[in-house]
């Protein structure tokens, strides 16, 4: 129960940090990939962030995989 409640915490912590550098990006003007998609008219708007979701799945998965390759050891 310990390890599992330790794991949460970490996640929680995790996503803090991943908040607040989006947070920070936005701020500084980021607004997406050119491959990111942005339709709209006048009273509506949709987005498909293509590519910022490419990029963070990549992300993502390598930093998964180096902790699993981490953890096994």
């Amino acid at each position: 129960m310990l390890a599992a409640a330790r794991i949460l915490a970490i996640t929680g912590v995790l996503l803090l940090v991943a908040g607040g550098v989006l947070w920070m990006l936005a701020r500084a003007g980021f607004h997406g990939l050119p491959g990111d998609l942005n339709f709209g008219g006048r009273n509506w708007r949709v987005s498909f962030p293509l590519a910022t979701s490419l990029v963070i799945s990549v992300i993502l998965t390598v930093l998964l995989n180096l902790l699993a390759l981490f953890l096994r050891h």
